[in-house]
């Protein structure tokens, strides 16, 4: 081997350890059967959620490296036989909201983002925002963006329910609101437009993560928060989702 090409090759090897550290590990989540169908509310006062642990807060989405999430996130599940439940805790002294069309560009408002990869063989995935006022918008990648992806907006979740609680008051920043709660109930069988996905099954695993974006008045900038750091700001790196483990 020549100097030259030893050298390419030690640049090489030096790039992807760079690339590796800065790749956390995705973390895991051991999702259990609801004994009770879930009351849609956002009030997250059903029995069942009860049992059912809360993910970490959430970090940034680089990872613990950068500073800590000024308002605190967290997130838990269930599942049945018809659907996969969420429940998300949003800390936020002021909440607000603006938009109210659906498959609007929620992330303009501050939001809660679920994504979810339910065929971990294939490249394609979910994706689904809420706001506040419980505006949605569902879309499908059949690939990332990065691999030429173009998401398909016409993917509607049939039969999906959801529900925003306030804890204080929307829009009135002249008082401190503790923040709002989200549920959602989204059904198995939703991803059939698009691919069939198997039923899960207890040991049944797919790839999801959670994503906050919060704005600060007169910042032009967002902060992004997650579950399962990415390592990266960009979302749209599936591989680097946590893991849904079905129990």
């Amino acid at each position: 081997m020549t100097r030259q090409l030893r050298l390419v090759c030690l640049a090489s090897f030096a790039i992807l350890a760079a690339q590796a550290q800065t790749a956390p590990t995705p973390l895991s989540y051991e999702c259990h059967r609801a004994r009770t169908p879930i009351h849609i509310d956002g009030k997250l006062d059903d029995a069942a959620w009860k049992k059912a642990p809360w993910t970490s807060d959430f970090v940034d989405i680089k990872g613990a490296a950068k500073p800590k999430p000024r308002f605190r996130t967290r997130a838990k599940m269930l599942w049945d036989d018809k659907y996969l439940y969420i429940a998300a805790e949003l800390e936020e002294p002021n909440v607000t909201g603006t938009l109210t069309k659906h498959d609007s560009v929620i992330f303009k408002d501050n939001d809660f983002e679920l994504f979810i990869k339910p065929l971990q063989e294939t490249e394609s995935y979910y994706e689904f925002e809420i706001n506040a006022l419980n505006t949605g918008w569902d879309l499908f990648l059949p690939k990332p963006y990065n691999k030429g992806g173009k998401a398909d907006n016409s993917w509607e979740i049939e039969e999906l329910k959801t529900a925003v609680a306030i804890q204080g008051t929307l829009n009135h920043p002249g008082d401190k609101d503790r923040g709002w709660t989200v549920e959602i109930a989204c059904p198995l069988t939703a991803f059939e437009s698009r691919q069939h996905v198997p039923l899960p099954k207890p040991g049944t695993t797919w790839r999801i993560n959670f994503s906050r974006v919060e704005w600060t008045p007169g910042n032009p900038k967002e902060d992004n928060w997650v579950w399962s750091p990415q390592g990266v700001v960009n979302m749209h790196v599936p591989d680097r989702w946590g893991y849904l483990n079905f129990r």
